[in-house]
């Protein structure tokens, strides 16, 4: 699949190459100021049923979820990495400072990126819990968010009488 710019009108499924049996599936057709349209795009070697079209798309819509949970959560004004490892050290390190009842603390958390790292000390449970709760705020938006895209997708334009 590929990000890809047209017209603003362009068919969401179209056999591209009738000799070949090659079509073409779009989806998110986003209008830019210019009078065209940016799209994603994944070019098929048969008709594509409803449910290839679906799972494509859905697959997109996770890889593009998976993405903003990764790397867009800002906390102090820079970027935290959110993988999935980062967000289990985050809990364990919370875990254990609630339960301790602040007394592992101080934890060091890295927030920034590679070329300006910065690493935050949490030295008290209010500022860890702070910390936490963002990062997981910043998650469950992400995915009820996605959740929503993904329900209100219609594969009705996709299925071709």
């Amino acid at each position: 699949m590929k990000k890809v710019e047209g017209s603003v009108g362009v068919p969401l499924i179209e056999c591209s190459n009738p000799m070949r049996d090659k079509w073409r599936v779009r989806w998110d057709v986003q209008a830019t100021d210019g009078g065209t349209a940016t799209y994603m795009e994944e070019e098929f070697n048969h008709r594509p049923t409803g449910e290839e079209v679906k799972s494509l798309v859905v697959s997109w819509y996770n890889d593009c979820i998976n993405a903003t949970i990764l790397s867009s959560f800002k906390y102090d004004g820079s970027t935290v990495w959110l993988s999935s490892e980062n967000q289990f050290n985050y809990k364990a390190s919370y875990d254990l400072a609630v339960q301790t009842g602040g007394s592992s603390l101080p934890v060091t958390i890295k927030i920034g990126d590679e070329d300006k790292p910065i690493y935050k000390v949490f030295n008290d449970l209010d500022e860890l819990t702070a910390f936490y709760t963002a990062a997981m705020a910043h998650v469950q938006k992400t995915l009820e968010d996605g959740w929503k895209r993904k329900d209100a997708f219609d594969v009705t334009p996709y299925l071709l009488e």
